[in-house]
């Protein structure tokens, strides 16, 4: 039911037709703007819970790559909270910071901790496996890619080539199109 919902949240909101060129280069029909979804309450809730169903109970982070997860990430360890299970938010920057703390993680990701890595939309997984390696710098583990929606369908045999699963909240042929594929 809460997958339903969330699918027609994105198909009310997120989804745009017409003539879009991705960041890959390749041209497509269709578009898909998730943080139209991330970003308004009911959105985050929806994105929330089916996350918290999906996320191994050994997962104590999540976040990605700014400011495609940001969102997303936020609003899940927000509601985990309500519920009483902690998990700690971040973001990896996109270029290293080098004034303050530093780095490329801003939040409070730990050495140790086993992660989540979200997106809201993910066509080939280049910046999901880029915010893995960050994580992992950091002393932490990516246990699980969590896109909110994967358009391209790629991103899982590249993630499995790192021993990394992938569990895609929606996907393009839910939204009724089809993956997108490599470019």
């Amino acid at each position: 039911m809460a997958h339903d919902e969330l699918v027609a949240h994105l198909l009310e909101h997120a989804v745009r037709r017409g003539d879009f060129v991705l960041k890959s280069g390749k041209a497509t029909t269709w578009f898909i703007d998730a943080k139209q979804t991330t970003c308004r309450p009911e959105g985050m809730l929806l994105v929330a819970e089916a996350a918290l169903a999906a996320l191994p109970d050994d997962v104590t982070a999540v976040g990605g790559l700014t400011m495609g997860a940001d969102a997303a990430a936020f609003a899940i360890a927000a509601v985990a909270a309500t519920r009483g299970r902690r998990l700690r938010a971040f973001s990896v920057r996109k270029e290293v910071k080098d004034h303050g703390g530093g780095g490329r993680i801003a939040g409070a990701l730990e050495p140790g901790d086993r992660v989540a890595i979200t997106e809201d939309a993910v066509t080939r997984g280049v910046s999901m496996l880029e915010a893995a390696d960050a994580v992992i710098e950091a002393g932490a583990e990516p246990v699980l890619l969590l896109p909110v929606v994967d358009r391209g369908g790629t991103v899982t045999a590249m993630a499995a080539e790192r021993g990394i699963p992938v569990l895609a909240l929606v996907t393009a042929p839910d939204l009724g199109f089809p993956y997108e594929g490599p470019s």
